[in-house]
């Protein structure tokens, strides 16, 4: 990032950013976020899918036996728009739902080999793309990265993150 015309940023001076700077980091990542989901969108568009069954293949296999409600919180989507994915990712084998022992009302969700299968083609994608990012900016920068990531996160939202990140 330059903070002038070749002139390095230094730490200092991206303190004080304007607005200007920041435009540039906003369509950055409005671009960056389209590399990223690019390889997965070819992927599910193949198979009639969107990303919304990326995400929720992505959190089960994140934290299988998740449960329906887990899941709406996760994504912060509409329990009739999630019905609607899991529905679709269970009548083509990809997610097994299964009824809880403890309370019966709730469904645990495991993906199936073949749910499996696509997560890894899809995840190994964006790990592809992240990987060459990452070796190119180098180590302060994958640190810095995740730091703004973070710190741009809703509290809640945060701690969910957390919450994850620790049971890696």
């Amino acid at each position: 990032m330059a903070d002038g015309p070749g002139n390095p940023a230094t730490s200092e001076s991206l303190l004080f950013l304007t607005d200007e700077q920041l435009r540039k980091g906003i369509e950055a990542m409005f671009f960056a976020y389209r590399g990223f989901t690019a390889d997965p969108d070819r992927i599910l568009g193949e198979l009639g899918y969107g990303r919304a069954h990326h995400r929720a293949v992505h959190f089960i296999h994140r934290s299988p036996g998740t449960t329906v409600n887990n899941l709406l919180s996760i994504l912060g989507v509409t329990k009739q728009s999630l019905n609607r994915v899991l529905r679709t990712l269970i009548e083509d084998g990809l997610v097994e739902s299964r009824v809880g022992r403890q309370d019966r009302r709730e469904r645990h969700l495991f993906l199936t080999e073949a749910g499996t299968k696509l997560e890894r083609r899809l995840s190994d994608a964006q790990r592809d793309r992240m990987r060459h990012a990452f070796r190119q900016a180098g180590p302060d920068a994958v640190i810095g990265f995740r730091t703004v990531l973070e710190a741009m996160m809703d509290p809640e939202l945060r701690h969910r993150y957390t919450a994850l990140k620790e049971g890696s």
